[in-house]
Order: C-alpha cells, then sequence, then structure tokens
C-alpha cells in the first residue's frame, strides 16, 4: 500500500469518523478519490491534513476545504444515486470526483476557465464518467444544465444568491457556509413548491468563493 493510500485511510479514520461522518457512501467516496491529485504537486505531501489546501494563485486563491468539513456538507446534502447535483465552485474538481460516486450526474462549476479545463481532463483520466465541468459566473449557477436534487456550494458565501435556490427541484437541497471567521456556520436550504428555508447544520469555516461577497453598504 502506497503512503498516499495509507494516507486517505487516516483522512477517512481520523478526520471523518470522528467528527460525526457516519454514512458509509460519504466514507467509501472519500476513501476511494486520489485526493493528491487535485493540489498542485508541491502540496502533495500535505494533501490529506485537515486543513484548507490553496490550489490556483492567479487572481482569488481558490482551495480545497477541510476533508471533514467538505465530508459534513455531502452528508448533510443526503445524495442518491439518481440525483443530479451542481457544484459550485469545484476549483481543481474534487468535489466532483467525490459526488460522482454518490449521484446519478454531476456538474462542477467553476469560473476561471484554465482550471475547470485542467479540472475536465483531470476527470477524464480518472475515467469517471458521470461528471462534467462548466466554465462560468459561480454565482449564476449552471441553470442551462438543472435543475437539480442537490447544489453544494464548495465554499463559503457572504450572501446566498437566488439565482442558486431558484435552480434546485421541488424536493432539492442546497448546502453552503454562510458567513466567515467565527461566526461561518453551515445551512441546509430545501425548495417546497414555491418557498425555500434554510435551517441550521454545524459551525464551518471555509474561504469566501469569488462572487459571493455581500455588497458594501453606502455610509454616510
Amino acid at each position: 500500500m502506497g503512503d498516499f493510500d495509507q494516507a486517505r485511510i487516516h483522512m477517512v479514520d481520523n478526520q471523518l469518523r470522528t467528527n460525526d461522518v457516519t454514512d458509509l457512501r460519504v466514507l467509501d467516496a472519500m476513501g476511494a478519490i486520489p485526493r493528491e491529485r487535485f493540489v498542485p504537486a508541491s502540496k502533495r505531501c500535505i494533501a490529506y491534513s485537515d486543513q484548507d489546501i490553496a490550489v490556483s494563485g492567479d487572481g482569488a486563491t481558490r482551495y480545497l476545504m477541510k476533508p471533514h468539513v467538505f465530508a459534513k456538507m455531502v452528508q448533510l446534502a443526503d445524495i442518491s444515486e439518481n440525483d443530479v447535483v451542481l457544484s459550485v465552485g469545484c476549483a481543481t474538481g474534487y468535489s466532483v470526483a467525490v459526488l460522482s460516486r454518490l449521484a446519478g450526474s454531476v456538474v462542477g462549476l467553476e469560473e476561471d476557465a484554465a482550471t475547470a479545463e485542467a479540472a475536465s481532463a483531470l476527470l477524464v483520466e480518472l475515467g469517471i464518467e458521470n461528471a462534467a465541468i462548466l466554465d462560468g459566473a459561480l454565482a449564476t449557477g449552471g441553470a442551462a444544465e438543472g435543475p437539480y436534487d442537490v447544489i453544494l456550494v464548495d465554499g463559503a458565501v457572504e450572501e446566498l444568491p437566488e439565482a442558486l435556490t431558484a435552480q434546485l427541484k421541488d424536493g432539492g437541497r442546497l448546502v453552503v457556509i454562510e458567513g466567515q471567521g467565527g461566526a461561518a456556520v453551515a445551512k441546509l436550504y430545501t425548495r417546497s413548491g414555491d418557498v425555500v428555508s434554510g435551517r441550521f447544520a454545524f459551525n464551518a469555516t471555509a474561504h469566501l468563493l469569488p462572487g459571493f461577497a455581500r455588497p458594501k453598504a453606502f455610509v454616510f
């Protein structure tokens, strides 16, 4: 067994299981996807550490979320094998790869064209056939491929745009981290007819995704 394989097992046992991730499908999915392939070569040695990992330094720096935070969000989404899922801000495609093992089909949305292209190539290399990466503004979602059973926002937002919740199917779920720093929380939104309601799920932090900052209020 290689070093990365062992590190993956330790991540599942010591980071996920100990943080109330109990869904065996989520544990199996994260135990199968080679997370080290989704970070820069210089950071593969920390691919399975319990921290956010910068994966892009051009413009707005992008991150892979801490493994246990991401796993808890995926578990909260309660994804079934026939669901159509949108991952907003998928960066290098790790979230898409994990979700592809749980859902019927997955769409990843990434606004940096070069990153989206590299993520698409990596999914092909890994033999993942039920997922695709779109290049577009994160805050507008992926309406052309929707509506979705599940939308997972792969990072934090200060303000959740209606454009995203509008792309949920009736009964659909959206999982997101709202806020920054110690005030940030993971929330679950569900659609019932024309009504979208949200509830607190757990405390969590992540880096803010581009396009989701709250507009600055005018100060007299």
